[in-house]
């Protein structure tokens, strides 16, 4: 099968640059149609994904990972985008609950190591349950985040899920996100208004002090070296020279060789 590298990408990851993330959007549903989804944890920039893929009225589902132990919070965000926005919600579960996870392989979260292994067990692994479904998954990633987020493209290869990963807020700070949000109402997970910069597990997530860095509330008791759950393609130990294998059709589209979706 055909191989898209992240060096063919490069051209588009210019070229959106000049782009609004509503374009973007538009272009991602335009070239992968029903081979397209987007990934929300239902957080601040997620929801506001969600809020424009509403607004532009796009047939995109959106693809939510319930860990089993999200804070209940962040589950009434989810069905309120879901119920108000009019969007398809597609929740994938762990294959064990927390309690039977830890009854077999302890509280994984006390040391770094166990951190990846329950992240992987229980945010990765449902996430491979829709592996081949999707040629494309759009998320929420800015570089305005920091950490390994910085240099965030729009466009990456997903080696694990075999789809490409689109970022259409990656140039947005955090002013025209605020304005975003405030301007169109976005529905907000409430924990943000209670000191939580972002927001996972309700296990290994705490609120931030104002001169703290944005991710210090993700995993505080195991330090600064746990800050990442490896679910994106930038956050992963190695990302360069990567690859993944689609169909020669849906590359030229992407790629705009045969077809013409340029915006």
């Amino acid at each position: 099968m055909p191989m898209l590298t992240q060096a063919d990408l490069q051209p588009l990851n210019q070229t959106f640059e000049e782009r609004t993330p509503e374009e973007i959007l538009r272009w991602a549903s335009e070239v992968f149609g029903t081979r397209v989804a987007a990934l929300s944890a239902m957080q601040m920039a997620g929801s506001t994904v969600c809020h424009m893929i509403s607004r532009l009225k796009l047939d995109i589902p959106i693809v939510f990972v319930d860990t089993g132990v999200n804070f209940q919070e962040t589950l009434e965000t989810r069905d309120r985008v879901g119920r108000e926005y009019g969007l398809e919600i597609v929740t994938l579960m762990p294959r064990q609950t927390m309690e039977e996870q830890t009854k077999e392989r302890g509280i994984l979260y006390l040391t770094p190591e166990g951190q990846k292994e329950c992240c992987h067990l229980r945010k990765t692994e449902p996430l491979y349950t829709v592996r081949g479904r999707y040629d494309a998954m759009i998320g929420s990633l800015r570089r305005a985040d920091g950490g390994r987020r910085d240099r965030c493209p729009f466009l990456m290869v997903d080696t694990e899920l075999h789809s490409v990963r689109i970022n259409p807020l990656a140039n947005m700070t955090d002013e025209e996100l605020d304005a975003y949000i405030a301007q169109n109402e976005v529905i907000v997970n409430p924990l943000h208004h209670q000191g939580f910069s972002t927001i996972g597990c309700n296990r290994c997530t705490t609120p931030v002090l104002p001169n703290e860095p944005k991710r210090a509330g993700r995993w505080r008791h195991l330090g600064p070296w746990s800050v990442y759950c490896g679910i994106n393609p930038n956050e992963r130990d190695e990302m360069a020279a990567l690859h993944i294998d689609l169909p020669q059709e849906v590359i030229d589209k992407l790629l705009g060789r045969t077809t013409d979706f340029a915006i």
